[in-house]
Parts: C-alpha cells; structure tokens; sequence
C-alpha cells in the first residue's frame, strides 16, 4: 500500500533480461505517470529511474543501482508507487484512490457511506459502506456533484433505485 503523498501505479511484475530491468505491470495500462516522474517507490524503497519505456501490457523500467536479475528478483511482487505531487494532473483531475476513505453524504447533507474500495474496469465502481449496507456506485460524473480532496469528502446524486445489499 502507498504511503501518505504518494499513489500506488502497479506491481512488479518479473525481471526482464539480466541486468536488473523490471517489467511493471499498471494499473491502468494507458498511464502515463511513470513516464513523467523521475523515482518511484517499490515497496517502501526509493529509486531513482535510470530508463523506462513502454511495451504491450507493461512499462519496462531500470533503475539506479540495481544492476542484476537476482536483486530485481526479490522486487517481484511488490507494489509501485509514485508521489502524486509529481503527477501532471489538471486542477480537476481526481485519481481513482483519492476516493478511498472518503465521506460522501447526500446533496441534502445527510450522510451516504465511505467509500472503503473502487474497483476499476470497463465502469468503475465506488464500493461504498454504511452501518450494515453496502453499495456500488458507478463512478461517472453525473453521480459526483462536487469532491473535497483535502476534506476526503464528496456529495453525490446517487441514481434513484440503485441496488443496496447487507454486509455479512
């Protein structure tokens, strides 16, 4: 899990070659943020990026000081990050995790839930929880009426009839 500031991009994915290049498999593999940032984070360890370059499904990454393909072995597995301050964001552009945690309530002001997961696919999803409840929203931007990122909280217009289920 990334740590306060930064952004979890993908997963190490394997060596590939032999001398120390990691292949990365994105979260979202149109990403372009290992391509404007100039370290990222495997696990909980800085590296400075000596070269990327994308291929189908994956970036290929080398970084400084690691040189061989038993230490990018023992990277297999983790996750990638980045520090969000060094994404080249719009000043309206949300990322999926910065929905994690936060409080939505209603444009009423009553409370709707917080969301404790997305799920990203063809339709995003907010996964949203409250008391016993449990409920999926479709992260589109006709159900996000405005978004606090500081304030981790958000008003939404949920659609009338949207699906509610118990929590086990």
């Amino acid at each position: 899990m990334a740590s306060e500031g930064q952004v979890e991009i993908g997963i190490v994915a394997r060596p590939h070659g032999v001398r120390g290049e990691l292949r990365v498999h994105l979260h979202n593999p149109e990403s372009t943020a290992i391509d404007v940032v100039a370290a990222i984070f495997v696990g909980e360890r800085g590296y400075e990026i000596a070269k990327t370059r994308i291929v189908k499904g994956a970036a290929l990454v080398c970084l400084k000081g690691l040189d061989d393909r038993d230490a990018a072995q023992l990277l297999v597995g983790k996750p990638v990050s980045v520090l969000r301050n060094e994404l080249e964001l719009e000043d309206d552009e949300l990322l999926l995790s910065d929905f994690l945690g936060c409080e939505l309530s209603l444009p009423d002001g009553s409370p709707w839930g917080k969301v404790v997961e997305v799920v990203a696919g063809t339709q995003d999803r907010l996964v949203i929880h409250q008391g016993d409840i449990e409920r999926y929203l479709p992260l589109v931007d006709v159900f996000i009426q405005s978004f606090d990122l500081k304030g981790k909280s958000a008003i939404v217009t949920p659609p009338e009839e949207l699906p509610e289920w118990e929590r086990e």
